[in-house]
């Protein structure tokens, strides 16, 4: 079994490794670039936005092949829907799309989910720990919102080169532990089969990037990580069960909440790009692009390992780990002033705005 995995993974990876110098071949041809138009962009001359394509071929391509599945419906369901992100982000990435029209897409990939029994249907009681089964109309509406939230947070912290793909690593590879070690193997080798795919795209988008992994990239990410999750790690139906996908994408849920928070205290629309994420404000206080990143990595990588504490039954662990890595975000926050606008220093911008 650990042969499969790996295999699965160095699969993954060798795919997203080659296709994604086709990609930035690929992706002046067909207009799928990003073109700094404004002083949000970080980068000076237009940059291919295709990387979408490696991690798509990467990822499909290993889970068709080499996981030891039966397909069944709910295979068939995430397939045909995360393929249906890609397609809509790789339209975005060329043409653009609104807010409302890639919300639709997102909203209908929930559905074939649903469909293909691939659906949130409880939570665990916190209280006397009894299983609260969801009615239908409850069990679709909280699973709408966890894939569409969760295909957004990697979206919206794609503004530096690397971030959301090491992010997406680190948590993938999380929750692929998560499952290994509680007896989840096919879970473990799709999710495997993601983090072969960011880290195969990762050396030409870390900085100085060649490529930007674009909507196609960051919304097919985050769909797949959400839906994948939704199928659990963990064999028990315990609260912990329900709330580790959570703690693991805990750094790209703050700061997606926090935005969708700060732009609606602001009176400005939910969806506007603005210079208040994280990231911003690490790189406000002096750290460059690098230091930044390398910074979210270690904080996301903190609450990996006290995601897999929970797991395994040690929540005072967990507890200590998660208070670091809050402590981290806060000094952060506070040295700008969380209600403050962010202000810009030199090479602090954000090239996508996000």
């Amino acid at each position: 079994m650990r042969l499969q995995i790996f295999i699965i993974f160095a699969v993954a990876f060798l795919i997203a490794l080659a296709v994604t110098p086709l990609a930035i071949k690929i992706a002046p041809k067909i207009g799928a670039v990003d073109i700094p138009k404004d002083d949000r962009r970080m980068h000076t001359k237009t940059m291919p936005r295709f990387g979408g394509l490696a991690i798509y071929l990467g990822t499909m391509i290993s889970m068709a092949f080499l996981l030891p599945i039966e397909i069944d419906k709910r295979v068939v369901g995430i397939a045909v829907a995360g393929t249906l992100i890609f397609l809509m982000g790789v339209l975005d990435d060329i043409i653009g799309l609104s807010a409302k029209t890639k919300l639709v897409g997102q909203i209908l990939a929930a559905a074939i989910l649903f469909y293909c029994s691939v659906h949130i249907s409880f939570m665990t009681n916190p209280f006397n720990g009894e299983i609260v089964a969801f009615p239908l109309v409850v069990s679709f509406l909280v699973t709408t919102i966890w894939i569409v939230g969760i295909t957004n947070t990697i979206n919206l912290i794609d503004g530096l080169d690397g971030l959301a793909a090491g992010v997406a690593f680190i948590a993938t590879v999380t929750i692929a532990y998560i499952a290994y070690i509680h007896g989840r193997y096919e879970i473990t080798m799709a999710f495997m089969a993601i983090a072969g795919s960011c880290l195969g795209f990762l050396p030409f988008n870390f900085n100085p990037a060649k490529i930007f992994m674009g909507d196609a990239g960051a919304l097919f990410l985050g769909f797949m990580i959400a839906s994948i999750s939704v199928m659990s790690p963990l064999k028990s139906a315990t609260l912990v069960a329900n709330l580790l996908p959570v703690f693991v994408l805990a750094l790209p849920i703050f700061d997606t909440a926090f935005a969708i928070l700060r732009r609606y205290l602001d009176g400005k629309p939910i969806m506007q790009a603005d210079k208040g994420h994280l990231h911003h404000r690490i790189m406000a206080v002096g750290m460059g692009q690098k230091r930044t990143v390398l910074t979210l990595y270690a904080i996301s990588a903190v609450m990996g390992v006290a995601s897999i504490l929970l797991s395994r039954g040690l929540p005072y662990d967990a507890l200590m780990l998660i208070v670091a890595a809050g402590t981290l975000v806060y000094v952060f926050m506070k040295d700008q002033g969380i209600g403050k606008p962010f202000k810009e220093k030199r090479g602090g911008q954000n090239k996508k705005g996000k």
